[in-house]
């Protein structure tokens, strides 16, 4: 059985584009990841791309979407929800279909970071920041976890990732 997830981000650019495609790439079929935003961007931010593809991760796929894609009753239903900016944790969102376990995974935003070399920089933060939880997380035995045991994982996760 695969594990969904979705990873949100207010402008779906950045952030949660890293966060999908880490979990494709790391999940190995094992899980399928997808994002999206609640006020999305409309396009990819080519650093958070130029990143991924310096990691040799697949780009493929990657888009700037609404939430509302997967909010619809018929939608795809999700076993995971992960918010990885701080607006999207704080908005109100969609009642989402199976009322997937959710959980907040705050990294600082790249995308706006100037000069250009700082903006690099910035992403490879948020890659290696995302790497980290998402490596953990898929290492957990989620098949075998309840829902209340697997987001105290993700958020010890986080917090035990945000001190190092």
């Amino acid at each position: 059985m695969t594990i969904n997830i979705l990873v949100l981000c207010t402008g779906n650019s950045a952030r949660s584009i890293l966060g999908e495609m880490l979990f494709n790439h790391l999940g190995h079929g094992r899980v399928k990841a997808y994002s999206a935003g609640s006020k999305p961007a409309g396009q990819v931010n080519p650093v958070a791309l130029e990143t991924l593809q310096k990691h040799g991760i697949s780009c493929a796929g990657a888009r700037s979407k609404s939430w509302d894609e997967f909010a619809a009753p018929d939608a795809l239903r999700f076993d995971y929800i992960f918010t990885v900016c701080g607006n999207a944790a704080r908005e109100v969102c969609p009642v989402w279909p199976g009322h997937p376990t959710t959980a907040h995974w705050g990294i600082d935003d790249p995308a706006h970071v100037e000069p250009l070399e700082a903006r690099r920089e910035a992403f490879e933060k948020a890659y290696q920041e995302l790497r980290a939880r998402v490596d953990a997380f898929l290492a957990l035995p989620l098949e075998g976890m309840s829902p209340d045991e697997a987001n105290f994982a993700a958020r010890h996760i986080h917090a035990l990732q945000s001190k190092a």
